[in-house]
């Protein structure tokens, strides 16, 4: 692939930021997603909020919503946007038994929001692994991946679904 393409390098390959001062501001939206693979017993206990350390579902939604606000301290090319709205939906799936994530981030702004619904996916994610450890250290996360995104100069994206 040509470098060309590759907007974060510039044309000897090196990173670089970049520079959106002369882009319009427009509404931008992005979807991402995230699957946590947890054991039955695990299951049961996020079904019943009967974690000790608590209500994981709920602060994997909180976790995931900071750290979106955070994106651009956490990846180095990524600007600071002002994210206009920020929501992560958790389920409970039984067959296989996993914890589905979804976040939406919306800006206006002249840059996208799919690294901050990514960023909120995966922090929630983790957070689910993390407050669901001490009985299921195999948990998988897996599919974190953006399913759409809407607005600015390349306009809208969507999976295909399969």
């Amino acid at each position: 692939m040509s470098n060309s393409k590759l907007t974060h390098v510039d044309t000897t390959g090196k990173a670089k930021m970049v520079d959106v001062g002369d882009k319009t501001d427009s509404a931008r939206t992005a979807v991402a997603s995230a699957r946590v693979l947890v054991s039955p017993e695990l299951m049961e206990l996020l079904k019943n909020n009967a974690l000790a350390k608590g209500d994981a579902l709920a602060v994997a939604r909180i976790a995931g919503i900071q750290a979106a606000k955070r994106t651009d301290q956490l990846i180095p090319l990524c600007h600071p946007l002002p994210i206009s709205h920020l929501a992560i939906e958790i389920a409970l799936s039984d067959a296989p038994t996993a914890v589905d994530i979804r976040a939406e981030a919306k800006t206006t702004y002249k840059t996208g929001v799919e690294m901050e619904a990514l960023t909120a996916a995966s922090v929630a994610a983790l957070t689910i692994y993390d407050m669901g450890k001490a009985i299921d250290k195999g948990m998988v996360i897996e599919h974190i991946r953006l399913e759409s995104k809407d607005g600015g100069k390349s306009g809208p994206w969507r999976r295909e679904k399969k």
